[in-house]
């Protein structure tokens, strides 16, 4: 099964549902594609598409999916790391009037750079990077709270 976030961003976000709905009917995805689509409106006979998932419904669906794609959520992401699971990143764009800055494609290329996810520069690799998830071995994602903390606590002993 492969999950798709779009986050809960209030702009639309067609460009990755209609790449999504592409690699479908082209015969790319077989399995069951299960949105949450936030506030993007989109009308398929092929993917089951919800507004927002409660968050221990969402929990499940992280832990049975294969695939998570993403736009570039930070929070989804990392709990889909933490479960072992192949990422697939599209940014939200401000040109496209997805979002009001490009912070994701910034979050996308650090998290790719760090052998995490496979991130896409345009909606039309997706097909590509689908086809190689298989072969896609992320780097095993460890926090680490004790590197915050230290910094934190340098940080607020400079504050005094």
């Amino acid at each position: 099964m492969i999950l798709v976030t779009l986050g809960t961003q209030d702009k639309p976000f067609l460009r990755l549902l209609s790449a999504l709905q592409k690699e479908i009917d082209n015969g790319v995805i077989n399995e069951e594609v299960i949105v949450q689509a936030g506030c993007t409106e989109f009308e398929s006979d092929d993917m089951k598409i919800f507004d927002l998932i409660p968050t221990e419904e969402f929990s499940q669906l992280i832990k049975k999916c294969d695939l998570l794609i993403t736009h570039g959520g930070v929070g989804c992401i990392v709990t889909a790391l933490k479960h072992n699971k192949k990422v697939i990143g599209l940014a939200r764009l401000k040109k496209y009037g997805e979002h009001t800055n490009d912070h994701q494609l910034q979050l996308l290329e650090n998290f790719e750079q760090s052998g995490f996810l496979i991130h896409l520069k345009n909606e039309n690799e997706l097909g590509m990077a689908i086809k190689n998830i298989k072969n896609f071995k992320p780097k095993k994602y460890k926090q680490n709270n004790s590197v915050f903390i230290e910094k934190l606590v340098e940080y607020i002993d400079n504050i005094k």
